[in-house]
């Protein structure tokens, strides 16, 4: 039996990610942030949620579909330079004890999701925020346009 639930928790890791992606999306769409999903930074990373607030605030969310995701994947750290704020974005049943205490976490899945614990602000120079709000803005045109 434990091999069958192995193998079901392996085949829905792509579902599990789409689904927590989406609902952290919509979370942030009522905080009232235009997020984008899979958004290049300078760095080369790519960020999995992006979002613009209202007033010119960034957010990146780094969705984990499951604990071997977030023990393998450790690039996230790379990620704070690039936004005022960083949240994990994890499904309902992610062991978020094993998660670190300073980024946010966010709980979703395919419906929404629930700012669990608020991320520390730390606020991005203002030519960063220029330059990243100009290729925010030029990524979301683009895309609009290939619809």
């Amino acid at each position: 039996m434990a091999a069958a639930v192995h193998l079901e928790l392996v085949f829905s890791r792509p579902e599990t990610t789409q689904a927590v992606t989406r609902g952290a999306a919509r979370l942030l769409l009522d905080m009232g942030y235009a997020p984008l999903m899979e958004v290049c930074l300078p760095n080369g990373r790519r960020a999995d949620v992006m979002a613009l607030g209202p007033r010119g605030d960034i957010v990146i969310c780094e969705v984990k579909s499951g604990l071997d995701d977030y023990r393998v994947d450790r690039k996230w750290g790379e990620y704070g330079p690039f936004c005022d704020a960083f949240y994990f974005a994890v499904a309902p049943e992610f062991p978020v004890d094993v998660l670190p205490d300073q980024p946010g976490l966010i709980v979703a899945d395919g419906f929404g999701g629930a700012v669990v614990r608020e991320a520390p602000v730390e606020a991005l120079s203002p030519a960063r925020r220029k330059a990243l709000t100009i290729a925010f803005g030029r990524l979301g045109a683009m895309r609009s346009m290939r619809l």
